[in-house]
C-alpha cells in the first residue's frame, strides 16, 4: 500500500526528505513537470543535472544502462550507500533529466525504508534541499526557509548533516573518483 507521499510523488508532487546523506528536494524522474518545478524552486541552472535515487542496480535498466561484469562489481562495494555513480545515458526520453548532458548520476541510499520508498514510487530526482549556491538544508525548518509552500510536502527526519555522496564515474576497466571519497 502507497503512503500519502509515496502516492504524491508518483501524482507530479515534489517534497523535502531526508536522505541517508542530506535532505533532499525530491520529484518522480518519470514526471517532466515535476522535474522542470524542482529547477524552478531551487533557482538551478537548466543544464545541470541532479542525481537521482533508485531503489536497487535493476532499476538502471528503465534508463537503458546494462552493467558489465567490472560495473556489477564495483556496484556491489558502493551500494546501498553513500556513492553516487555516473552513466552515460543517451536516450531522448530522459533529456528533461540528464539536461542535454548524456549523463545521470544515481545513487542506491543506504536507508531502508527509503529503498522501499523508491520501489514504490520508481526513480527520485534528489538534488540537495537548498537553493543554488546556498548551504543544504540541515533541517525541516532551514528548508522551509528555502521553499515555503513551493514544495508539495515536507518529511521531517531530524538534524541531518553528512557529507554529500561521494560521486564517481567508470572509465574503461577503472573508476575515476569526481567527488569525496571512494576506497576499491
Amino acid at each position: 500500500m502507497l503512503s500519502t507521499h509515496e502516492r504524491e510523488l508518483k501524482e507530479g508532487k515534489i517534497g523535502v526528505i531526508p536522505t541517508d546523506t542530506l535532505y533532499g528536494v525530491v520529484a518522480s524522474s518519470r514526471v517532466i513537470d515535476a522535474v522542470d518545478k524542482i529547477y524552478r524552486v531551487r533557482n538551478r541552472a537548466t543544464d545541470k543535472p541532479c542525481i537521482v535515487l533508485i531503489s536497487d542496480t535493476a532499476d538502471l535498466s528503465e534508463f537503458g544502462i546494462e552493467l558489465n561484469d567490472y560495473q556489477k562489481s564495483i556496484l556491489e562495494k558502493a551500494w546501498p550507500g553513500a556513492v553516487s555513480v555516473i552513466f552515460p545515458v543517451t536516450s531522448g526520453a530522459w533529456e528533461h533529466v540528464h539536461r542535454g548532458q548524456n549523463s545521470i548520476a544515481f545513487r542506491v541510499p543506504e536507508d531502508e525504508s527509503l529503498r522501499k520508498c523508491l520501489s514504490q514510487t520508481g526513480p527520485l530526482i534528489a538534488p540537495s534541499a537548498n537553493k543554488e549556491g546556498e548551504k543544504p538544508a540541515q533541517t525541516i525548518e532551514e528548508a522551509k526557509t528555502y521553499f515555503g509552500d513551493t514544495v508539495d510536502f515536507y518529511c521531517d527526519g531530524g538534524v541531518q548533516d553528512a557529507e554529500p555522496s561521494a560521486i564517481i564515474k567508470f572509465a574503461g576497466d577503472s573508476v575515476d573518483v569526481i567527488r569525496g571519497k571512494f576506497d576499491l
